[in-house]
């Protein structure tokens, strides 16, 4: 197995593990033999929503539950966890079996978005919430401060522009599944009543509807 550099990236971390068991593993990818990240994926997912909640609740007094949703989706997503763990280029010290690593799997947005979910279950694992909320803190809040109003998400639009029309409900359909289990690509068609079908492909069929969504929104504008 590659030597993990700890001291380097507990500094990127601002944290230093008491037991560095918990860091070797969550930057363990399923592809290697023994334990893996998936477990700690599992925990810091619940740890990361509950920190964005809390710093949404507080900074955000006077709005709605909807809201403050809206806010949370757009935070936890999976593109968010991506976008930061590219920002502190996590993918150089994720540990793949060499099938994996000489493939597309270092690049692959769900499993970089899958370590720093990890990493969040890890650290609270080894030192508890406090210094979760700290790491939280440290890169999301930027993005807190710049989301200026609640986005609307794409799906919500398009249903409620459609079901104002009495067109109904959008149809999504995945159209084609591709590539290796751990790096798979979703196309997804959305169609609405009268109106010519969009299609999107990402990394995970939420995104695509979500993609799939906007690109019908756009036509209609």
């Amino acid at each position: 197995m590659t030597k993990i550099p700890f001291t380097k990236i507990e500094a990127i971390l601002d944290y230093t593990f008491k037991d560095q068991q918990w860091l070797e593993r969550a930057l363990t990818h399923a592809s290697q033999e023994g334990p893996n990240y998936e477990r700690l994926e599992f925990l810091g997912d619940r740890v990361l929503g509950l920190a964005v909640s809390d710093i949404l609740f507080r900074k955000y007094p006077n709005e709605n539950e909807g809201a403050l949703a809206r806010r949370f989706s757009a935070l936890v997503r999976g593109q968010t966890l991506s976008e930061i763990g590219k920002e502190i280029k996590i993918e150089q010290y994720i540990l793949f079996s060499n099938s994996d690593k000489s493939g597309s799997g270092t690049d692959n947005e769900n499993v970089i978005a899958d370590v720093m979910e990890a990493l969040l279950g890890a650290i609270y694992i080894d030192g508890g919430f406090e210094p979760c909320q700290k790491l939280i803190t440290k890169f999301w809040y930027t993005r807190v401060q710049t989301m200026t109003s609640p986005p609307q998400d794409p799906k919500t639009e398009l249903q409620e522009w459609a079901q104002a029309k009495g067109l109904g409900v959008p149809l999504y359909e995945i159209v084609r599944r591709e590539g290796p289990d751990h790096a798979p690509e979703f196309t997804i068609r959305v169609t609405v009543q009268g109106l010519p079908h969009q299609e999107a492909k990402a990394s995970n069929r939420r995104q695509a509807e979500k993609d799939s969504a906007k690109k019908l929104i756009r036509t209609l504008k």
